[in-house]
């Protein structure tokens, strides 16, 4: 897809900020393009503070002269604008392929709206072509993995697959609260919902990437222009 198309997104998705706003920035290629059409904003003159889901966001959103809180700080946001791995269409997602699920998941629940930007192929009419991130605590990872599989196993999901996730350099990917991530290659979730409330019942897992109930818009970027979902 297009750099112009998820740019395209993430400006349209800025037309929705006005002044005063506490912002949720979101992380990921996509909402890259959000936080540089919000600094544009700001440096002429837009009046907001943002919170940061990631420390790559942080870092990009101190350079472009965001002003920045923290959820401790600033605990209700009006607005988060974020990317997402999938949705369907009931504003549904799978989310944390860049690693910042459990922070990406806090700061939308803390939200009044989350408007999620994405190119096209990103719809689905099924979740779980793309692999569910589930962030773990690194101590006791194989007895976690196991009750994992085993909660799989009764949810008619015995086909799926558990990968740790790996950095560049060969090591196990370190998210930024010091945990881990178990890719999920589960082809297709049918009850997104019970998987969702029985993952978070076992003892170290810390969050998944399942999104549920959050996402109350979309804009998508497609070959045939934006395509938008939900209320913006």
């Amino acid at each position: 897809m297009s750099d112009n198309l998820k740019r395209a997104a993430a400006e349209r998705a800025a037309e929705l900020v006005t002044d005063g706003m506490r912002l949720g920035l979101g992380t990921g290629s996509t909402a890259a393009h959000f936080v540089a059409a919000i600094g544009e904003r700001v440096r002429s003159g837009l009046k907001v503070v943002g919170v940061p889901t990631s420390e790559a966001t942080r870092d990009q959103a101190q350079r472009e002269g965001i002003p920045l809180s923290t959820l401790d700080e600033t605990p209700d946001l009006d607005l988060t604008v974020d990317g997402a791995d999938e949705l369907d269409d009931d504003l549904r997602l799978i989310k944390g392929g860049g690693g910042a699920l459990l922070r990406e998941k806090i700061v939308a629940s803390a939200s009044q709206r989350m408007i999620v930007i994405a190119d096209g192929s990103k719809h689905v009419s099924k979740l779980g072509r793309f692999p569910l991130p589930i962030e773990v605590a690194p101590f006791g990872l194989t007895a976690t993995e196991r009750a994992i599989v085993r909660l799989l196993d009764s949810l008619g999901m015995s086909g799926g697959e558990l990968h740790l996730r790996h950095a560049p350099d060969g090591a196990a990917y370190v998210t930024d609260g010091g945990h881990f991530i178990l890719d999920a290659h589960l082809g297709r979730i049918d009850k997104p919902n019970v998987l969702a409330s029985t993952l978070n019942n076992i003892p170290g897992v810390v969050e998944h990437g399942l999104f549920l109930g959050l996402a109350t818009g979309a804009i998508l970027a497609t070959a045939d222009g934006l395509v938008e979902l939900g209320q913006l």
